[in-house]
């Protein structure tokens, strides 16, 4: 991803705590001493508004007007103001804007940091991260993690550890969003969008953020509980590459990615699959979050969310996936006939194969389907 222009990393809810990184992630971070949660929070730009003018260009005078406010970073307008060459303007949005500041979202977190427990730790304990700036502090997003709320799985030692990540801009999109999020300690791949996305836009009532956190943490709890079942299921169905028209890196490029997210996933399947042409659809997803978690080179935000969309398909969707790679291998396959005149007996033998794959994978995906449902269930009865 594109480099953050400030990265802040925190373990505890405050400095009452005594909490450290866990060894796995510390390992990966160039960090000698954290800050506390309720410290990085507000080390954050906020934003105030501010009159906007106009010049009328045949009198060269500036004009204020009340149509609009400027949304800007109250710090720099200090510095600007004592001569400092910055830029405090984050944004000139129309009327219906309202301003929330990261305390009004993160505040209410921190308390419920310091109410909430997880097997018996306060959850305040047990919480760590990064949070990350962009464009002048005017784009975050952060990743908060829970040391101990993990999936272990089978033959490994290390955790995937469960948490949010959320973030929040000044610029006119989302005031804030959340959505659950993991980190593999195996390989350091984020697991994105484990749950739908939350979020709150710059207008109206900002609402009751306290009970908003204490419903998404409960969420986080679900998924925790059927994360590891998902991933079973995932690694009983497979892909043989010797029966099908295509190499890895073609099957990533097939549902979209570009082709250098393609070879780096493609790369990283075949260092960890246990067979190297029969590979199950939990490698096939782990080698696709290896690739966005390490090689994509866009921003946070919509591409980024595209690509993690088709990538949880592969854990938590296989037939869609497979139903995707199919679909797309025939418009190439039907182009390439309409181009070179022929019979497309070749591409024919090619989509019969894909269909022998589909078939064995749809006869194994009901039991996505109920665990599906059934998480969706929850979801709804835990925001009741």
């Amino acid at each position: 991803m594109k480099t953050p222009e400030t990265t802040t990393v925190f373990a505890g809810v405050d400095d009452r705590t005594d909490a450290d990184l866990p060894t796995w992630y510390a390992q990966r971070k160039t960090v000698d001493s954290p800050v506390s949660f309720a410290e990085a929070i507000r080390t954050v730009p906020r934003a105030v508004e501010t009159t906007v003018a106009y010049t009328n260009p045949y009198t060269g005078e500036w004009i204020p007007t009340n149509r609009f406010n400027a949304v800007v970073d109250p710090e720099r307008l200090d510095r600007q103001a004592r001569g400092e060459e910055t830029d405090p303007l984050f944004h000139v949005p129309t009327d219906s804007y309202a301003i929330i500041n990261p305390i009004e979202v993160y505040g209410p977190l921190e308390d419920v940091l310091r109410e909430e427990s997880l097997d018996g730790h306060p959850l305040g304990d047990v919480v760590f991260g990064e949070i990350r700036q962009y464009r002048g502090g005017g784009e975050v997003h952060m990743d908060v993690l829970f040391d101990g709320l993990s999936v272990t799985l089978p033959g490994r030692s290390e955790p995937i550890t469960m948490g949010v990540t959320s973030g929040y801009d000044f610029f006119g999109g989302h005031a804030v969003y959340v959505e659950g999020f993991a980190r593999d300690s195996y390989c350091a791949n984020s697991i994105r969008q484990l749950t739908d996305r939350e979020t709150v836009k710059h207008v109206g009532d900002v609402g009751d953020f306290q009970g908003w956190w204490e419903g998404i943490l409960g969420q986080l709890g679900l998924v925790a509980d059927d994360l590891l079942a998902f991933i079973e299921d995932a690694g009983d169905i497979t892909v043989n590459f010797t029966e099908v028209p295509f190499d890895i890196s073609e099957f990533y490029e097939l549902l979209g990615f570009p082709s250098y997210l393609a070879d780096r996933a493609a790369s990283d399947v075949r260092a960890e699959a246990p067979d190297p042409f029969d590979i199950d659809m939990w490698t096939l997803h782990s080698g696709a979050t290896y690739a966005l978690t390490h090689f994509f080179t866009g921003k946070e935000g919509t591409a980024l969310d595209g690509y993690v969309r088709t990538a949880n398909d592969i854990l938590f969707n296989p037939e869609a996936t497979i139903r995707a790679v199919e679909r797309n291998y025939e418009q190439r396959a039907n182009a390439d006939t309409d181009r070179d005149e022929q019979t497309g007996l070749e591409s024919q033998v090619a989509l019969a194969q894909i269909e022998r794959v589909g078939r064995d994978v749809r006869e194994k995906a009901t039991q996505f389907e109920t665990r599906e449902a059934t998480l969706r269930e929850r979801f709804a009865s835990a925001q009741e």
